[in-house]
């Protein structure tokens, strides 16, 4: 009797595993692919403020906002989404950062062609030819410039695409520490090859990393004991909400604000050793 029911019970749980398989991959977007909730609100390119920042048209090669101290040796790169480095939110997230002491770089990795919601080609095909791992490769030429202009530390955060473009930063030694919010296009792989201190902001909600991919991110680099982290997944909130929030919604406001901390906090601890950090750290 025990014979007969075992081959039936082993048939019911492979069906079960391959079910629950089945199901844990339906939960995980292609990290290839970006997914649409990387183009929801879109930033209002209008909607420009008192920026304390400038253009420079040609730094190490790349078109950049700076601001902050030219005479820091301590450097923040931050790293756009698909809308661009014009982004007034993001710009102002620049200025913050750089009231800390900080010179603070955000360049233009899109060249001057940043993904429009009314463009005439299709997304997929937009993003074929603005690849991340190349946007990585020319801040690398940007960053030797800063250096050779007396920086001597570099920090990265990188939103949506711009995390992407700043864990392919993590791999090299060009810098010293990275932060990533709303990531899309990482993969756990990506993950394995990081080599410096690292804090991911996740979000809930996020259809283009959600919470158990961001998991898996937190369990490769527990395994990586040689590799200080912090992972965080705000609650209610969706991708983009560090960098495309509802300015008229108090708690989208408030949770950026919290990430912007969080980002800064994390920036310190790694770029301001041996000196007293700043009395606004969270």
């Amino acid at each position: 009797m025990r014979s007969s029911l075992l081959p039936s019970f082993l048939l019911l749980l492979a069906a079960a595993l391959a079910s629950a398989a089945a199901a844990s991959r339906l939960v995980l977007p292609s990290p290839s692919v970006s997914h649409p909730s990387c183009l929801d609100n879109p930033p209002d390119l209008t909607a420009a403020g008192d920026e304390a920042g400038e253009l420079v048209h040609d730094l190490g090669g790349l078109e950049a906002y700076v601001t902050g101290s030219r005479s820091s040796p301590r450097a923040i790169v931050l790293s756009s989404d698909y809308y661009g480095f014009q982004a007034p939110k993001l710009r102002k997230i620049a200025d913050q950062v750089a009231d800390e002491g900080y010179l603070v770089v955000v360049p233009d990795l899109l060249h001057g062609d940043p993904y429009n919601d009314e463009a005439k080609i299709p997304f997929q095909d937009w993003i074929k030819t603005h690849s991340p791992v190349e946007a990585a490769e020319k801040t690398k030429a940007l960053i030797a410039t800063l250096k050779k202009q007396g920086v001597s530390a570099v920090g990265v955060g990188g939103y949506c695409w711009g995390g992407k473009v700043a864990i392919e930063l993590s791999k090299s030694p060009e810098i010293e520490v990275v932060v990533i919010s709303h990531p899309s296009l990482v993969t756990v792989d990506d993950i394995n090859e990081v080599k410096h201190p690292i804090e991911i902001l996740g979000a809930e909600l996020d259809g283009a990393s959600p919470p158990p991919l961001v998991h898996q991110f937190e369990q490769a680099l527990d395994q990586n004991k040689g590799i200080d982290h912090f992972v965080k997944i705000f609650p209610r909130v969706a991708h983009g909400f560090a960098c495309r929030y509802d300015a008229k919604d108090p708690f989208a406001v408030q949770t950026a604000e919290d990430a912007r901390k969080g980002m800064l906090s994390w920036f310190n601890k790694y770029l301001k050793k041996g000196q007293e950090l700043s009395l606004h750290e969270s």
